[in-house]
């Protein structure tokens, strides 16, 4: 019943997403964000993950009176993982002045068209699914980062492969924006420190699935590994036609991707692949912050199971919520910013993220997990064990 409720709720935010009519997001009783992702097309999962795990956060923190007596509400916009039509929402946000910030935007794309509207406007935005450089730009005031970049996730797999493994030829597909050549830069940099360079690249554009082309001109090169950039649909194809042609690359992906859905789209070719990944191991209730946000998880949705995507949409809720109950009971825009702004270490039990003047990325942290058998996954740990 209450997986229901979540669903119509989230279908009619969807729908009709700018209806509140709160000063910036705030009333006596309530705060309220906007979160513009995507909810449909190839990276729909993301989105949803990423409001599933905020959800949680906020009704954790609504059951418990919420943050300084106000009730915490997120509408969420589809913006199909388009700039165009995301930087359109982000707009009408800024002009409606219904929320009190952005939370939970989903990648690399949209943020760079959405960020600078955000930026002028003074808009928080917090929590981006993207390890792109430009918002690690401390100095833009308004963009709050959780997860580890782009570059430190393909330095990482450049280390397993190359240093640990001894792989000597490394292939990239990547998605032909500005997420996909940013990774295609980070793989390059990792390989031209160790004197290395890509055997073959190809790309994809975004929003489809159309990788075959990409395919037969990675192939040619008979790769050691094939490093992927790209969202999981696409890449799920790539990596399930590549299974019927018989190659026997390892095939390693960036967290975006989403890595509980890239494992359902690829079934039985799923086995053996590996991901990076930005926040801890999802089924460690050892960490008191997973304990807890498997506990909120189940609250919302009986039926939600832990994932990585949903994981990082709840600490990146706890970390707004953070800044909302440092800001204090008069509350505005202006001095939530401030409030996040001035948040140093923020320790949500067993995960610790470190903000400075310098420095608005919480954590660094990049691991490398591995698909099994049965669908689900294993982390690899140094030295290429699991």
């Amino acid at each position: 019943m209450l997986s229901k409720k979540l669903m119509l709720s989230a279908v009619a935010l969807i729908a009709a997403p700018l209806f509140a009519s709160a000063e910036q997001g705030v009333t006596p009783n309530s705060v309220t964000f906007a979160q513009v992702a995507a909810f449909e097309g190839p990276a729909a999962a993301l989105g949803t993950g990423m409001r599933l795990g905020i959800t949680a956060a906020f009704e954790e923190a609504n059951a418990a009176g919420g943050v300084h007596g106000r009730m915490l509400k997120l509408d969420s916009m589809d913006d199909g993982y388009e700039p165009d039509r995301s930087a359109g929402l982000v707009k009408e946000v800024v002009e409606g002045n219904n929320h009190i910030g952005l939370i939970g935007p989903v990648g690399t794309p949209t943020s760079s068209a959405t960020q600078p509207i955000a930026t002028e406007a003074g808009m928080p935005f917090i929590g981006p699914f993207t390890g792109a450089g430009f918002l690690r730009d401390a100095s833009l005031g308004n963009v709050f980062n959780v997860r580890a970049t782009y570059s430190a996730e393909t330095e990482a797999w450049i280390n397993y492969l190359v240093d640990q493994q001894g792989m000597s030829s490394i292939a990239l597909l990547y998605q032909d924006d500005g997420f996909g050549r940013v990774g295609l830069n980070g793989v390059n940099a990792a390989l031209e420190k160790r004197g290395m360079s890509l055997a073959a690249e190809g790309t994809y554009t975004r929003n489809t699935t159309a990788v075959k082309k990409a395919l037969l001109a990675i192939r040619k090169a008979k790769p050691d590994a094939v490093v992927m950039v790209g969202a999981y649909k696409p890449v799920a194809e790539f990596i399930k036609l590549a299974r019927k042609m018989k190659m026997e690359s390892t095939f390693v992906n960036i967290s975006f991707v989403g890595s509980d859905a890239l494992s359902r789209e690829l079934g039985d070719a799923g086995e053996g692949v590996i991901i990076s990944q930005v926040v801890p191991f999802p089924w460690d209730v050892s960490i008191p912050v997973v304990a807890q946000y498997t506990e909120a998880l189940r609250a919302v949705d009986a039926e939600a199971q832990p994932g990585f995507v949903s994981l990082e949409g709840y600490i990146v809720g706890r970390l707004a919520i953070e800044g909302l109950q440092a800001a204090g009971q008069e509350l505005t825009r202006e001095n939530f910013l401030a409030a996040m702004a001035d948040l140093n270490t923020v320790d949500l039990g067993g995960l610790a993220m470190q903000f400075g003047r310098d420095d608005n990325q919480g954590m660094d942290d990049v691991f490398l997990t591995r698909i099994t058998a049965d669908g689900g996954f294993e982390p690899i740990v140094a030295g290429g064990g699991s």
